[in-house]
């Protein structure tokens, strides 16, 4: 059975470590054989390739609309099914107006996170749970979860599930900090944030952080708006003046828009063959400007490719 599949990998032409082999053997992991493109093809040629069957909508009750002054907007899926208490005060903030009449951008850390939050004392609306819990992982791993065949460093498996980043040990799972995760700020344990404070990961990704902070959704468009912001010079990137603020004017979710009038997003589904085709052309580059192929790739690197739809 190991012989047939490292030789099925010899013919498809793709180099891989013993590592590997052991991983995608030991693991539910997707096989370096069952993600072998028949031909180099470039990632961006999959994704203009992939049929309407292979995109999931972006529900629009969970896709949060966020607009600072400048014109600075963001789009945002949420991701109840991981951070459900958390989603849930959210939305409830949301209903209030909280955001609009309370929240600023007041820290952005170089290679680090953009945060937002109360600029003053600011009360909760009722009905906001103070300390959410079951957001930082979950018991198992989530329907659909497909672990890739290369090593993680902080986990002993990652991969995708419906869409979203995972990593896990087998016993629970969770969301990892990549780029674009959108995150719960909070203070020390046993605090765990109520959503009223938000950050966006906009420098390389901080992995430690993972299954020590509620992740609640991922920007699907917008990073460059609010990752060239001025890097504030206070402890952690914090403003120091609230003349350096960035107001936030508008929070709202699509669903609460006319039909008509609603942004639309679609993610590559990432339960389809062609996803894990593009997850093999990302790992091993076979594109004309590269000279030698990585052979794998990071699951910061593999977040599913998004489409605005009109």
């Amino acid at each position: 059975m190991r012989q047939a599949f490292i030789a099925a990998l010899v013919v498809a032409g793709t180099t891989i470590t013993a590592l590997q082999v052991a991983q995608a053997a030991a693991t539910p992991a997707v096989s370096l054989a069952e993600t072998v493109a028949a031909a180099p093809v470039s990632p961006a040629q999959l994704v203009s390739d992939a049929p309407a069957s292979a995109w999931r909508p972006v529900a629009p009750e969970h896709l949060l609309l966020i607009e600072f002054e400048g014109g600075r907007k963001l789009a945002i899926e949420l991701a109840p099914a991981f951070a459900p208490q958390h989603v849930a005060n959210i939305e409830k903030l949301l209903r209030d107006g909280w955001f609009p009449r309370h929240a600023a951008i007041t820290r952005v850390q170089e290679n680090y996170v953009v945060q937002w939050g109360a600029t003053g004392p600011a009360p909760l609306p009722a009905g906001v749970e103070t300390r959410p819990v079951g957001s930082y992982e979950q018991t198992g791993q989530p329907a659909g979860f497909r672990a890739l065949a290369f090593r993680d460093a902080y986990a002993s498996m990652a991969g995708h599930a419906g869409g979203w980043p995972v990593a896990s040990d087998g016993r629970s799972s969770w969301l990892v900090h990549c780029p674009s995760m959108v995150g719960v700020g909070r203070d020390m344990a046993p605090d765990t944030g109520t959503g009223a404070e938000l950050y966006v990961v906009i420098g390389h990704a901080p992995r430690h952080l993972d299954r020590n902070i509620a992740l609640v959704g991922r920007v699907l468009d917008g990073m460059e708006s609010i990752s060239a912001l001025p890097r504030g010079t206070g402890p952690l990137g914090t403003y120091t003046s609230p003349d350096q603020y960035v107001k936030l004017v508008s929070a709202k979710l699509a669903s609460t828009l006319p039909e008509a009038s609603r942004p639309a997003y679609e993610v590559l589904r990432s339960d389809t063959p062609i996803f894990h085709q593009w997850v093999n052309a990302r790992a091993n580059r076979q594109d004309a400007f590269f000279i030698r192929p990585a052979g794998a790739a990071d699951i910061c690197n593999l977040m599913p490719p998004v489409r605005k739809v009109k």
